[in-house]
Formats: C-alpha cells, sequence, structure tokens
C-alpha cells in the first residue's frame, strides 16, 4: 500500500468521522434553557389544566411561607430545591402532597422553579424557647463529642447559609419544620440524606427541638 494511498485513506475516514460527529450533534437535543420567570408563573399560578396547584398556596409568595409546618423556600439554593423535587418522585422521600406534585412536573419545570426560588430572598425567623437557645447554639456550632454529633455548621455554614450545589439553606427555616424532618431522618420516614440519617439517629427530642429552634433564629 503505497503512501498516496494511505493519504487518501486518512482523509476520507477524517471526512466520514467529521461528517457523523455533526449529524449526531445535529440530533442531539438541546439542554433546556434555565428560565425563572416560567418558574414564578408556574410557583404562584400552577396549571389548572394538568391539575398542578400553585406552590405559592403553601409555601407562600416568593416561598415566605408562614405555615410553620411548611418549608420556606425563597433564597434555597436551585440545586437542593431541584434535588428534592427530584428525590420526592421516588421511594427515599414519601409525601402524600409533594410526592403526586412532584410526578407532574417535567425537568424543566423542575429546573425553573428552583431557579426563580433561589433569587429570592430568605425570610427571617426568631428562636422561640429561651431555656434551650444554649443547648441549641452549642449542637449547632461544636457537636456533641460524646454522641459522635458533628456541628451543623460544618455543613450549612456559622449563619446557616448553607453551600450552593452542596448543603442546603437551613437559617431563619419554622422551628415546626426543621423538628419535623429531622424527626423523620430519624424514624427512616425520610430516606435521601445517608448523612442526616445517621446524625438524626444519635439525637434526642430534646436536642433536635433545641437545635431546632436556634436554627430559626439563625441570619
Amino acid at each position: 500500500m503505497n503512501r498516496a494511498f494511505l493519504s487518501v485513506l486518512k482523509s476520507l475516514f477524517i471526512t466520514v468521522l467529521a461528517t457523523s460527529s455533526f449529524a449526531y450533534a445535529a440530533d442531539a437535543p438541546a439542554a433546556p434553557k434555565i428560565d425563572p420567570a416560567k418558574g414564578e408563573a408556574l410557583f404562584t399560578n400552577g396549571d389548572a389544566a394538568r391539575n398542578i396547584t400553585a406552590c405559592i398556596s403553601c409555601h407562600g409568595a416568593a416561598g415566605a411561607s408562614s405555615i410553620s409546618q411548611n418549608p420556606k423556600l425563597g433564597g434555597q439554593h436551585a440545586a437542593y430545591i431541584y434535588k428534592q423535587l427530584k428525590d420526592f418522585k421516588g421511594p427515599d422521600r414519601n409525601n402524600a402532597i409533594m410526592s403526586m406534585m412532584a410526578k407532574s412536573l417535567t425537568d424543566e419545570e423542575m429546573v425553573n422553579i428552583a431557579a426563580y426560588l433561589d433569587v429570592q430572598k430568605a425570610k427571617p425567623g426568631a428562636a422561640k424557647n429561651k431555656d434551650s437557645l444554649d443547648l441549641g447554639k452549642k449542637i449547632y456550632r461544636a457537636g456533641i463529642a460524646e454522641k459522635n454529633i458533628p456541628a451543623c455548621a460544618a455543613c450549612h455554614s456559622p449563619n446557616g447559609a448553607g453551600i450552593p450545589n452542596q448543603f442546603p439553606r437551613i437559617g431563619g427555616q419554622h422551628q415546626d419544620y426543621t423538628v419535623a424532618e429531622l424527626t423523620n431522618f430519624r424514624g427512616g420516614v425520610r430516606k435521601n440524606s445517608p448523612q442526616m440519617i445517621t446524625i438524626a439517629s444519635r439525637m434526642s427530642d430534646n436536642e433536635i427541638k433545641a437545635v431546632a429552634d436556634y436554627i430559626a433564629g439563625l441570619k
């Protein structure tokens, strides 16, 4: 086989490869554009045609829930919101209301809702129980060494702002909601965070209530 033929063969191979790559790229679906405005519309108005209730009815305008059993979502990291909506569709976070709602949403809609909530302002809260404030502060800032409970601040930051793409914002969250979720982790009802299941399993009722109250006052 002479050099001239090899050169022609090589050129032909490169041309075919380039053409195939172009065709594949043309056929590949484009990634959905993130649209917070569409997320706001769905959050605020729902979609009656698909029987999707407006998120605002439970989570408040701009995610500033005034119902202590329902989490504040305004200012929550987009990656966390998206993950939770995905998890509600599966067995690891089964919830009678949210699982049904999440299953009605497309992936693009979940992305848009998450993007909308990410840029909203977090609604502040306040600690209510002065008697447990010191215990809650100790658990949050230093953990409980003798029970191998790490400091909450290590992952959720000293002011509860969390770390984008890794750990959620929890500062200012309703006490009742935080107590319920830590209890769910402890009892195996909520299964979508191995770290939190382990941590909550070592906490008493009083410790859960104390740290939840302290978290509510973080800004």
